[in-house]
């Protein structure tokens, strides 16, 4: 039995808020977690809808049914089978999503990208991949990923804003994994400003608006 790799075109799914145009002063890319939607996932950001802000959030290509064989359906990223594949096109799915709306944005909007659980590493890889122009990024609920030379990228993120926020209660962020964290952030130079709410694994109304006044 020999394996091959063949390359072919994908469609991919995505959901907005807001329309393009010499309006928008703020441009958030939002990568939701494992077994989400993108269109659920959406929802957590209305307060978001205004006339000054663009938000998209892409869908993983990975689909599958969340119980047995039917019923409702979630998405992910990427799991471990061929996992290096998956990321590859995965981040060149966000590249090219990323390049089409700052080609219809001015030149001046602030760039937001935020993951969410599983959505957190994928926002990380893509970013050292392609190296997207932003201005923040933001790791909700989950962890930068161990395996990447943040060190190497010093100067592509040294203007950056980088922040972590988690809910207090959420039993994926351990003591264990946060100690995992730091010791990460202190190999590497690098410092995700971590922050928590009160919360277990989600995004409050009341969490998402506290950060957007830190923001502002």
């Amino acid at each position: 039995m020999q394996h091959h790799r063949f390359r072919v075109e994908r469609t991919a799914h995505y959901y907005t808020i807001g329309k393009p145009g010499p309006h928008i002063r703020q441009f958030w890319i939002v990568c939701h977690g494992y077994g989400q939607l993108a269109d659920e996932f959406l929802k957590d950001f209305d307060q978001l809808n205004n006339e000054h802000t663009l938000v998209v959030a892409p869908e993983g290509f990975n689909h599958f049914y969340r119980k047995g064989f039917s019923g409702p359906v979630g998405a992910n990223w990427m799991t471990r089978h061929f996992r290096e594949d998956e990321i590859h096109d995965y981040a060149q799915y966000l590249h090219d999503l990323h390049a089409y709306y700052m080609a219809l944005l001015p030149q001046d909007v602030r760039v937001i990208l935020l993951g969410f659980s599983q959505g957190t590493a994928t926002v990380c890889r893509w970013m050292l991949a392609k190296q997207p122009h932003f201005h923040d990024l933001l790791l909700w609920a989950g962890l930068p990923p161990e395996d990447l030379d943040y060190q190497a990228f010093h100067n592509y993120l040294a203007d950056k804003n980088l922040y972590l926020l988690y809910g207090t209660s959420d039993p994926f962020l351990t003591p264990d994994r946060l100690t995992q964290l730091h010791e990460m952030e202190e190999k590497n130079g690098i410092d995700f400003g971590e922050s928590s709410f009160e919360g277990g694994h989600e995004i409050p109304s009341t969490a998402l608006h506290d950060f957007l006044k830190k923001l502002n």
